[in-house]
């Protein structure tokens, strides 16, 4: 269930605004950032929140990489795979963080603390190979390094 002053912090933000589906992504990701995903629950409050239908909402949902309608890991870890990542070793550091996390992309370790994704570009050619760990850019990146942001993600698993 959705807390009332989160509703009604995204009630306030909705009411300063011309058209209510101007704040659709600013809802999606506030609602994401609580329930840990996009669920079907918080599309149906979403939807409530914006006089939108849910459908509208899940276009919306799908066409942007950010935004997950299933459940993801602590930490989420989108990995680009760009033509200048990949001529910059990213094949290399893909497969060694698929095999440190014992996970292949698009799937979750088994302590929820880690989801792999692949993004066909974040747009940090010049910090190739780059990731993006919880919306933040790493790189460029060597193993040695992916090894010590692991090491203290899995530290720090607050």
């Amino acid at each position: 269930m959705l807390p009332e002053t989160l509703k009604t912090e995204l009630q306030e933000r909705i009411g300063r605004v011309a058209h209510p589906r101007e704040m659709a992504i600013d809802v999606i990701n506030a609602l994401q950032d609580h329930f840990g995903y996009f669920s079907d629950e918080a599309m149906a409050q979403a939807a409530d929140l914006l006089g939108m239908s849910p459908l509208e909402l899940e276009e919306l949902a799908t066409f942007y990489t950010f935004i997950y309608r299933e459940p993801v890991g602590r930490h989420v870890i989108h990995v680009c795979d760009s033509l200048v990542c990949w001529m910059e070793n990213g094949e290399n550091l893909v497969a060694h963080l698929c095999d440190r996390l014992s996970i292949n992309m698009g799937e979750t370790t088994a302590d929820g603390l880690f989801t792999l994704l692949p993004v066909c570009c974040i747009g940090y050619c010049d910090r190739a190979p780059a990731i993006l760990v919880d919306r933040k850019v790493h790189g460029p990146l060597t193993i040695e390094a992916l090894d010590r942001l692991i090491d203290t993600l899995k530290e720090n698993r607050s």
